[in-house]
């Protein structure tokens, strides 16, 4: 029986969504392979067997006191250095094979600017933007004059929902900056697109790319933040309240993103719908999968199970492609 550690924990902000995350892969992983959390923390990495943790060697793949030797990773660190694809290239370097997207579009997921702008070229629409490397590159008058009001300030390159601002007024810019450079170093400025948030998950199955019901996002605050995505301060309607022409524009730029940026495993993908058109706002690799996260509720609407998902995924990105 081959041994799985499911990564997680890590250095963002999103640490305990990562860590309930995990434990929802393992009680729903494949009965053949023996799944453990593989914890990464600012203390070290450690196993963790039910609630106890013990050294994790990442030489030997191997925890001091316990009988584990990590033959196979699923990936599900939300920030550094997971979802941005760091993990990856080692688990690469280290021939260790693992489940999720590569470096190389998990790093471009990972950074909201340069991945829509990689997005854009290939024709997918996206918001007006600006990208800022610090806090005074661009003038105030210049910003509202090229993006109008309200407009989006972000984080580019964290990954996070932290640090995300809706500036109504020129006023608010500074101190909206100034947030979002404390939780990255790169800031994207966008224009505000009104309409229908939908999310989509997708993954790669046994005949195909398969896209899960949407879900209609109804954020109680003024946008979808951290504490309306995290905190329960949102609507997640699935399947989504939107026409079957619309939702099926969005299975197709969901299916063309994920091809070409040569995703693996799940994927979520945020649209606003405009006037019938899906607008990409961000494209995630490690989505939230804990029991009140998004994928798990399309999965339920879907008609399947979890445990059912994860078995097909397993089937398709670890045993098809490594022969474990």
């Amino acid at each position: 029986m081959k041994s799985v550690g499911i990564i997680c924990g890590g250095f963002s902000s999103e640490f305990e969504i990562s860590i309930k995350s995990a434990r929802t892969i393992v009680d729903n992983f494949p009965e053949r392979y023996k799944a453990f959390m593989v914890v990464l923390s600012n203390e070290g990495w450690f196993l963790e067997i039910e609630g106890v943790r013990f050294p994790f060697d990442l030489n030997t793949m191997t925890a001091q006191g316990a009988d584990f030797k990590m033959e196979a990773a699923v990936v599900y660190v939300h920030g550094d250095p997971g979802e941005n694809g760091k993990i990856q290239a080692f688990l690469e370097i280290k021939g260790i094979p693992y489940i999720n997207s590569g470096p190389l579009s998990s790093s471009l997921s990972f950074d909201k600017w340069y991945c829509n702008q990689f997005l854009k070229g290939f024709g997918i629409p996206v918001a007006k933007s600006i990208f800022m490397t610090s806090p005074d590159q661009v003038s105030y008058s210049n910003i509202i004059e090229s993006l109008g009001l309200p407009i989006f300030v972000k984080p580019s390159d964290s990954g996070s929902s932290y640090g995300i601002s809706k500036v109504k007024n020129v006023n608010d810019l500074p101190d909206a900056l100034a947030v979002a450079f404390k939780e990255g170093r790169t800031v994207v400025l966008e224009s505000f697109l009104e309409g229908t948030e939908v999310t989509c998950g997708i993954y790669r199955g046994e005949k195909g790319l398969v896209t899960l019901p949407l879900t209609e996002i109804v954020s109680e605050n003024d946008f979808f933040d951290y504490e309306a995505k995290y905190n329960g301060r949102s609507k997640e309607i699935t399947p989504a309240r939107v026409d079957e022409n619309v939702a099926e524009k969005v299975s197709e730029l969901s299916k063309k993103i994920y091809d070409l940026m040569q995703l693996r495993s799940i994927a979520r993908i945020d649209f606003m719908i405009v006037k019938g058109m899906p607008h990409l706002i961000e494209v995630n690799t490690t989505p939230g999968f804990s029991q009140a996260s998004i994928v798990p509720q399309m999965i339920k609407v879907s008609g399947s199970t979890v445990k059912d998902f994860w078995n097909e995924i397993v089937k398709v990105e670890l045993e098809s492609s490594h022969n474990v």
